[in-house]
């Protein structure tokens, strides 16, 4: 069984619908994005599928004792709260300094963990935020535009981590973006999204499609080559976070 299944879902607030008809699978082990322009439904089927939202038509099917994890946008902390990196990743409980350490390695953080939340950069709180999804050793990783705020650079080597979680858990991600010159390059199949389902398959056949190139024309293509080659040359920036600070997000 897959471990996602939507079959005919459409999202109603109000009397706005937001999606309609929309129907996928989730497969184990694969890394799946939807793209689509704002306002499209990406973060309503997100939020249908970890039960947020409860849909107007059709039925959501998870795999049997499904565990989750999930990297919001953004996570406001209070800047004066004094809490460590571990001591975030310990909320609500149940997990061991094992558990803490395993989920900061597979982020790309092995060092933080005593580190204030409020001295970290932007790019490091959100491997943080990464590290507390994964403590739970999910089967599925939802990323909801997990990259705002990073600068092309750190996107970049943020979704090449995401490959190596993949690889070292077999977990499958179902993530969210608007960055289509790395995010292609990172994804086994990619979902065009805009209130339905408007083209889906690999990334070289979404890109082809009249469907996408409609909705994002034909100018990526350059940035996407960039990130191949530096991807396709081993050259390995997991280590490396460039971003913006926190402070400017």
């Amino acid at each position: 069984m897959s471990l996602v299944q939507v079959d005919n879902l459409s999202v109603r607030y109000g009397a706005k619908t937001v999606l309609s008809h929309v129907s996928l699978r989730i497969e184990r082990g694969e890394i799946v994005t939807i793209v689509g322009p704002n306002g499209s439904g990406k973060t309503s089927l997100l939020r249908a599928i970890i039960g947020a939202v409860k849909p107007a038509n059709g039925h959501i099917l998870c795999a049997k004792s499904l565990k989750i994890g999930y990297v919001p946008q953004k996570l406001h902390i209070d800047e004066t709260l004094p809490i460590t990196t571990s001591r975030f990743l310990k909320l609500p409980g149940g997990f061991t300094p094992a558990d803490k350490a395993q989920a900061l390695v597979w982020a790309g953080v092995p060092d933080l963990a005593k580190a204030q939340l409020s001295q970290l950069s932007g790019g490091q709180f959100q491997r943080v935020l990464l590290a507390r999804a994964l403590i739970r050793k999910p089967h599925l990783l939802l990323l909801d535009e997990a990259t705002q705020g990073l600068d092309q650079r750190g996107s970049a080597s943020f979704y090449q981590q995401i490959e190596r979680v993949r690889h070292e858990t077999g977990c499958a991600v179902l993530m969210i973006s608007h960055e289509l010159h790395v995010v292609m390059s990172a994804s086994d199949r990619v979902i065009c999204l805009n209130g339905h389902i408007c083209c889906e398959g690999t990334p070289a056949v979404v890109a082809s499609a009249p469907e996408y190139t409609a909705l994002f024309g034909t100018g990526t293509g350059g940035a996407l080559a960039l990130y191949q080659h530096e991807h396709d040359h081993g050259h390995d920036h997991g280590d490396q976070i460039h971003d913006q600070p926190k402070a400017a997000e």
